[in-house]
């Protein structure tokens, strides 16, 4: 490819979104695309190996390795904040969890000015993305590009846990993404044949067969190039060289909820006052490009076993480890197939809720952080996910450099009501803990601890110990207000040539995991995208 030649599309970013949009836009073969990755191809077999997300967590081959700004009310502490940067995106680093999140998220979008969003509207692209080992249903699809498949076999500890839940008073659901969401069950993950299924593997895969898709990996954009206020091409750095590419179609930004605002703010287009402190010329003064983060804070229950049968007595033993190794080779079950949640449940704080506002995830395993190493006793952890937090962050360059990092201030914990949610979740999660069915496998609380008891102490440890679950959205809020980045069709407002197509547009974050809206949003924006340009 030389930078003269012409596209109709290019899209910025081959992760969960961008490598839906490269497939949907030249299955047709009438439009010319280039995918432009700042990250590398996706060879690395830990990616490809379910549980070979905890050997990601802290690779930078593979991994943009942000950190959040110190915050008072999250224990000042710098909050890891992985992203993937690789083909596949987040796709090919997280946990494999599958949760869409409730009907209800939908029609808020919807019901905030958001024409087209409401779950009726939206439902048709999570069937059309799915192929769902279980069959299709009403909520459900075949032969679609992400494979979503159930855990490889169940496991005592998952067993105890959901009937913990019952004895609760929880009911249990064998499907968190079909008629309700409110219960207890086993998880379902991205996994095809017991390898991961990505946007990677699934849709840009076979995209790449095409003539007429063009991929770029270690191309870090750095602007978007404008005529007036009409985007005319992107400007990027591909082997120590600066190249650009011109778009006779439209200029698509997919490259999440952090690199999609730095990005449109290096170009021009967010707070005035703050592109100008770096002598940005402003093309468009948009003072909420990069505002209204929002992310699932979490805090967790450490246990250690009775049973020698979590994840930390495989690592930690050279002979069962070389057993679930084969296992994994020859039978595609066992421990390496796992995702980062093996059950989980969603429940209500308050019985005159309507809906759940706490998610419940079972971890069979455990650490003193996310990609720490595993402790040398049996152990494993029970999350408590804040599912629709009211704190509200930022993301903002902090200079005109393109490859340094912008500043993630997420405001974690800022707001009374999510304290008070996510203390009623952990005593809520605390009593699951405590039932017949889960005592059985509890030799003790690791942590918090059992002097950890009042409300005081637990806001205290949920400040210095809670964690995050990697869902950042919303700093490209979709809207049609004069205030909101993108239209319901994902354009940027106020220029011409130019969308928005990932996480970043949702209004308000999603009640569970985040990675299948995200497919669902670029299946749904690839439509748009061919329905405008088939009216030019």
């Amino acid at each position: 490819m030389k930078d003269a030649d012409p596209f109709d599309f290019v899209v910025i970013g081959a992760g969960s979104a961008g490598c839906v949009l490269a497939n949907r836009l030249t299955e047709s073969g009438r439009y010319r695309v280039l995918l432009l990755e700042a990250g590398g191809k996706d060879r690395n077999p830990w990616i490809h190996i379910p549980l070979g997300y905890g050997k990601l967590f802290t690779n930078p081959k593979v991994n943009w390795l942000y950190t959040s700004e110190p915050e008072a009310a999250s224990g000042n502490r710098r909050i890891a904040q992985p992203r993937g940067k690789v083909l596949g995106g987040s796709s090919s680093i997280n946990g494999l969890v599958y949760i869409r999140g409730q009907r209800e998220d939908y029609d808020d979008w919807r019901q905030l000015g958001n024409a087209g969003w409401g779950y009726e509207d939206v439902l048709p692209y999570f069937r059309k993305s799915e192929d769902q080992q279980r069959g299709a249903d009403d909520y459900h699809g075949v032969g679609g590009p992400l494979t979503i498949s159930d855990p490889s076999e169940p496991h005592p500890l998952c067993e105890a846990y959901i009937a913990a839940a019952e004895q609760c008073g929880y009911p249990r659901n064998p499907d968190f993404n079909g008629a309700r969401q409110e219960g207890f069950g086993y998880v379902q993950v991205t996994l095809r044949n017991g390898l991961r299924s990505s946007t990677a593997t699934g849709y840009l895969r076979p995209a790449r067969r095409r003539k007429n898709l063009s991929v770029i990996t270690r191309a870090h954009a750095t602007r978007i190039l404008f005529s007036g206020k009409s985007a005319t091409g992107v400007e990027y750095l591909h082997r120590g060289q600066k190249r650009s590419v011109n778009a006779r179609g439209e200029v698509i930004l997919a490259g999440g909820s952090f690199n999609s605002p730095q990005l449109l703010q290096l170009s021009g287009l967010g707070p005035a006052a703050l592109l100008q402190r770096f002598g940005i010329s402003v093309i468009a003064d948009m003072p909420e490009v990069g505002a209204n983060l929002q992310d699932h804070y979490n805090g967790r229950l450490v246990y250690q076993s009775t049973e020698a049968f979590t994840l930390n007595d495989v690592v930690n033993n050279f002979g069962r480890g070389m057993i679930e190794a084969l296992r994994f080779l020859f039978l595609r079950k066992g421990f390496l197939t796992m995702g980062a949640s093996y059950a989980a449940g969603f429940l209500r704080t308050d019985p005159a809720l309507s809906r759940p506002d706490i998610q419940a995830g079972l971890m069979l395993f455990s650490a003193d952080k996310a990609g720490a190493d595993l402790h040398r006793f049996s152990g494993f952890s029970m999350l408590v996910r804040l599912l629709r937090p009211e704190s509200r962050g930022d993301v903002l360059i902090q200079s005109a450099d393109p490859l340094h990092a912008p500043a993630v201030r997420p405001n974690y914990l800022a707001s009374a009501k999510d304290r008070e949610v996510l203390l009623a979740g952990m005593k809520a999660v605390r009593r699951i803990g405590d039932t017949p069915a889960m005592r059985r496998y509890i030799a003790r609380e690791h942590e918090p601890g059992a002097s950890c008891s009042n409300d005081a102490d637990l806001l205290d440890y949920l400040r210095r110990r809670g964690g995050i679950s990697y869902h950042p959205v919303s700093t490209c809020r979709m809207g049609n207000d004069a205030a909101a980045v993108v239209d319901e069709r994902l354009r940027v407002h106020g220029v011409q040539g130019l969308r928005v197509v990932d996480a970043s547009i949702m209004p308000m974050i999603v009640s569970g995991n985040t990675n299948a809206p995200t497919i669902m949003i670029a299946e749904k924006g690839a439509d748009m995208i061919l329905q405008d340009a088939a009216r030019r």
